[in-house]
């Protein structure tokens, strides 16, 4: 393992990941977009797929670092903190999106049943908690299950966008998903733009990884609750830059994607955790503090997809002010819990 970096560099290196993230963040939603323009692949499977996997990256990379420096609460509470956060990130765009309430208006059946395969991912490191001594290697079953249950989830929204067996009632607010201006950047030219904005982001995620340890280490501070909050709170910004932009684009549908898109994919992030974690399952040595998390994750994802489903038409709605007060009330737990 890299030794810790002094405290002040370290905040310096914190500081400087996030000018780096914004400045790819509003760059990759416009080259998502035009890729779900130009490819007909629809702006939800897009930003499910494409923005979630590279908006995840640093997230990923962070999350490994802290495993192979076999600090498992910090490995496991930075994509369990990414969940919860670019959740909330939602309720903030609500404030931008002012012309209706944001999950009214991206109405989407993909982004609907995203939130359905995020709860049922999110389940199985729960069972994984509870039986912590079963193992295959140094990895817990689980590890593997988590993909094999991802990619069917992804088949299963591939089949809701091309066969949809209903639609949500479109109102005077509701923004479908509509091709942009033909623009002459090449395809190609597009998805070299995406992978080299994935890049940089992935090289800063081992950044925002090394300065969150040396932060840890430093200050003496939780390292569950360090991962949760503050290096998750970098890690994230890409999926919050990804959905202002989309929103100031027009594209709502991408935007709200993105973001459960994103925090589907951040559950793989617990299988690079386990499987970069070499002393055993993670699961075993996270402890109590990391299940609270997991359980206010869970039922912070409930809550919006009950948003997405009930669609108050003006505002906020209750989900824009549960989800912020359930992120809050899960820190707070989690410290009296340590």
């Amino acid at each position: 393992m890299t030794e810790p970096w002094p405290l002040w560099p370290s905040v310096l290196a914190l500081a400087g990941a996030v000018i780096i993230i914004i400045f790819a963040g509003s760059r990759l939603a416009r080259a998502a977009d035009e890729i779900a323009d130009r490819t007909g692949i629809g702006e939800a499977v897009a930003g499910a797929v494409f923005l979630g996997a590279v908006t995840s990256l640093p997230g990923i990379v962070t999350t490994a670092t802290g495993a192979l420096a076999g600090d498992a609460a910090f490995a496991l509470a930075n994509p369990i903190g990414g969940i919860a956060l670019q959740t909330v990130w939602l309720a903030i765009a609500d404030l931008v999106y002012r012309r209706a309430n944001l999950e009214h208006a991206a109405a989407s059946l993909e982004n609907i049943l995203q939130a359905i395969v995020l709860i049922a991912l999110m389940a199985l490191p729960v069972i994984a908690f509870a039986t912590p001594d079963l193992q295959i290697g140094w990895i817990h079953p689980v590890t593997i299950l988590i993909p094999v249950f991802y990619l069917y989830g992804l088949h299963l929204v591939r089949r809701v966008h091309e066969e949809p067996m209903w639609r949500p009632i479109r109102t005077s607010e509701t923004r479908e998903d509509e091709g942009g201006p033909v623009r002459t950047q090449s395809l190609v030219r597009l998805w070299g733009t995406l992978a080299s904005l994935g890049l940089v982001v992935a090289v800063t995620g081992w950044v925002i990884g090394q300065a969150g340890l040396s932060v840890v280490a430093a200050t003496g501070w939780s390292s569950g609750i360090t991962g949760f909050t503050l290096t998750t709170a970098i890690t994230s910004l890409p999926e919050l830059i990804v959905l202002i932009a989309a929103i100031r684009m027009g594209a709502l549908t991408l935007g709200v994607a993105n973001i459960i898109g994103g925090n589907v994919f951040d559950v793989l992030t617990l299988s690079v955790a386990d499987s970069f974690y070499l002393e055993g399952t993670i699961y075993s040595a996270a402890g109590a503090v990391s299940l609270v998390l997991l359980g206010g994750t869970l039922l912070i994802t409930a809550v919006l997809g009950a948003g997405l489903v009930m669609r108050d038409r003006q505002g906020i709605g209750f989900e824009g002010i549960a989800i912020p007060a359930l992120y809050a009330g899960t820190i707070a737990l989690a410290v009296s819990a340590l």
